[in-house]
């Protein structure tokens, strides 16, 4: 029973909300505008912090490849100059830059794709934003035109419509 009466004030109450924010639309566009700013300030922020983590990957990747290339080298110097026991210890430590290597370029991979669903969805966000502000910029364009149409009417009615004939002029 109390659900019942809850949902009942819940639905005066929306409707009384519903009824204010269609006489102000010139407040509803107000709020969706700073509402825009704030959600692109969020989306521009995580964006930032998801490049910096993709440009730390990358200086990582150049990292590991400069370091495998040098342990490659080095390995088959020794290999060649034939100390095995120097050569096995780079080859192990070549094994593992290869394996972080690996995991770094995935994780790159991973987090540019990321950063690209990122700006999809900001772009999403942006574009529902503007598209709902438009909508609010008609209704204030429409309760504009139909406040003035009320006006002319208003105007309208208090015009004389006849003109009286000569016998008219004693009433």
């Amino acid at each position: 029973m109390f659900n019942r009466i809850a949902n009942l004030f819940k639905g005066f109450l929306s409707l009384f909300v519903t009824g204010i924010e269609k006489r102000n639309p010139e407040a509803l566009l107000e709020v969706e505008k700073e509402n825009l700013r704030k959600q692109i300030g969020q989306y521009n922020q995580g964006l930032a912090s998801h490049a910096g983590l993709c440009e730390r990957l990358m200086g990582q990747v150049k990292k590991l490849e400069t370091e495998e290339r040098d342990l490659r080298a080095k390995t088959t110097a020794h290999l060649r100059a034939g100390s095995r026991d120097a050569a096995a210890q780079y080859a192990m430590r070549l094994q593992t830059v290869s394996r972080e290597l690996e995991e770094n370029r995935l994780q790159l991979t991973q987090a540019e794709e990321t950063y690209k669903n990122l700006m999809k969805s900001r772009d999403v966000a942006i574009t529902a934003a503007k598209a709902k502000m438009e909508s609010l910029k008609g209704a204030i364009e429409d309760m504009k035109m139909k406040k003035a149409m009320a006006e002319m009417t208003e105007m309208a009615s208090g015009m004389i419509t006849e003109i009286g004939g000569a016998g008219d002029t004693l009433n």
